[in-house]
């Protein structure tokens, strides 16, 4: 092969590391608001939300089989999403009782 070829072949893998790298750092991410939200007594969402995204991200097949993981980041920012929007809904419902009791931020 030649240098160019491996050129590309260099490039094409440090692009899927960088976005396995940005997966893994979402992963943390959603595990971390799952545990500080649950820390804080607040609701998670649904259980399915949370598992499904874990286990969509470590199951070898994809719904769009690539070699770069945008699906992957995709299913775990919607998980996230959902989980924050629950506790968004949570603190609304809370200012409009009075009480106060959920965690600001």
């Amino acid at each position: 092969m030649d240098s160019w070829t491996w050129a590309v072949i260099v490039a094409i893998a440090l692009v899927a590391v960088a976005f396995l790298a940005v997966a893994v750092r979402l992963l943390l991410r959603l595990v971390r608001t799952r545990r500080d939200l649950r820390r804080a007594g607040l609701p998670t969402g649904p259980k399915w939300v949370f598992w499904g995204a874990v286990l969509y991200l470590v199951l070898p097949t994809d719904l769009v089989p690539d070699p770069v993981y945008l699906d992957d980041i995709g299913v775990l920012l919607l998980a996230l999403r959902s989980m924050r929007s629950g506790r968004e809904d949570l603190l609304a419902t809370e200012r409009q009782e009075g009480t106060g009791t959920a965690l600001r931020g």
